[in-house]
């Protein structure tokens, strides 16, 4: 049995844990292969190899081509044809075919050599490439928010009519998919997010005021980029997981529920109507949900951490400060709207962390900013894919538009 991959974003976080979990899983080359058994299944042992088809990169060529030569993959792709030039320096006397620009990732989630589709890329950048896969009936393992919230209801229209299986690698996501193996959707009373609650987690209103771009960027459990981890600062990860949640799993807003959960090892959880709470436990290692999208139905001994409870000591739950947090409350509600307001709420942070990261504005102006685009944005509904990016860019050139307006409106300060 032979499973082909293409990794969107291999020299991402993500995406270099995806190639670790595969070199390991092909190292034993034996995995639990599950095949129908009258009105059940079985599981039988069956070789199994992972085949690396295809991996992309933005600009990362020095990794990228590294990458080429380990796993021999027969397409790379970069994305800013900018670096084109050199990437084909690095690689020459490979037998690979390099593919360039933006378009490169969407000719690979097509391609009839892959089998699974393992996208991580940052932003609404991968989108197209996310929608021709499901168009090709292709597995989609979902490592970045964006595809389920910017276009999760077309998204799940298109694998539904194509046949595409989509499976969570978000570890919330993930663990929700896992619990909800014990019972039907119908059967579902509501699931329970959970998050760290990031740097910021006891901090009130006033304690936020003057963060420093250091201290957002020191995550107390997980180990990230810097957007992501800024995301969790202000709880947006979590907002954005409402609404992928909202999609993914085909859930009412009101039947979704977020919990802080300081441990991060309760990675979500679902209560059924009968009033039993499943919950998906483990150490805070992405490699398990990469692993377990790549083998589903099946698992396998692999190289995640293994959790020893015996050491936990005690395990918290609570619930968010929305006062502080207050973008997880635009987050539900943007939920329930719907549309097109998912992506001015994803596109006007983006651009407003970008300005965080690079010292233009405060902490606190980020929510501030993705506020008065929602206030501005007039909803569309049933949009196509480019009118979902029109929405997009629209938001981001708005921040800019809010920036200019409140740097006119500071007064300079006269020299005596």
């Amino acid at each position: 049995m032979i499973r082909r991959i293409a990794i969107l974003g291999s020299t991402g976080s993500i995406g270099k844990k995806a190639l670790r979990v595969i070199e390991a899983l092909n190292s034993s080359l034996v995995a639990l292969h599950r095949t129908p058994n009258g009105g059940g299944s079985s599981l039988e042992k069956e070789k199994t190899k992972y085949e690396i088809v295809a991996l992309s990169a933005h600009s990362n060529v020095e990794l990228l081509a590294e990458q080429a030569r380990r796993y021999k993959p027969k397409f790379v792709a970069i994305t800013n044809a900018d670096y084109a030039g050199s990437l084909r320096e690095l690689v020459g006397g490979l037998d690979v075919e390099i593919l360039t620009g933006p378009d490169g990732l969407t000719e690979i989630a097509q391609l009839d050599e892959v089998d699974v589709v393992l996208t991580a890329v940052v932003g609404a950048a991968g989108l197209p490439a996310v929608l021709a896969a499901a168009q090709k009936g292709k597995t989609l393992a979902i490592a970045n928010k964006e595809p389920l919230v910017i276009a999760g209801e077309l998204l799940m229209e298109i694998a539904k009519e194509n046949d595409s299986t989509i499976l969570p690698v978000d570890s919330e996501h993930s663990a929700i998919f896992q619990a909800m193996q014990s019972g039907s959707a119908e059967e579902v009373s509501k699931i329970i997010l959970t998050a760290s609650g990031g740097p910021f987690r006891e901090a009130t209103v006033e304690d936020i005021q003057n963060v420093t771009r250091q201290q957002a960027l020191s995550h107390p459990v997980w180990d990230m980029g810097p957007k992501i981890t800024v995301d969790s600062a202000t709880m947006m990860n979590k907002a954005l997981e409402v609404i992928e949640a909202h999609w993914l799993f085909d859930m009412p807003v009101e039947k979704i529920e977020v919990l802080i959960h300081p441990e991060s090892i309760v990675h979500s959880l679902v209560e059924f109507v009968d009033g039993s709470v499943i919950a998906q436990l483990g150490a805070p290692d992405m490699c398990l949900p990469i692993q377990y999208a790549l083998t589903y139905p099946a698992r396998v001994a692999g190289i995640a951490k293994h959790l020893r409870l015996d050491e936990l000591g005690k395990l918290t739950f609570e619930r968010p400060n929305l006062e502080t947090f207050r973008v997880l409350s635009l987050g539900f509600e943007v939920a329930r709207t719907g549309g097109t307001a998912a992506v001015v709420f994803n596109a006007a942070n983006e651009a407003a962390v970008q300005e965080f990261l690079a010292g233009r504005i405060k902490f606190v102006n980020i929510v501030e900013l993705i506020e008065q685009c929602l206030n501005k944005h007039n909803v569309k509904r049933r949009v196509s894919l480019e009118e979902l990016l029109e929405a997009d860019a629209w938001a981001r050139r708005e921040v800019k538009i809010s920036l200019k307006r409140r740097a006119k409106s500071v007064k300079p300060k006269l020299k005596i």
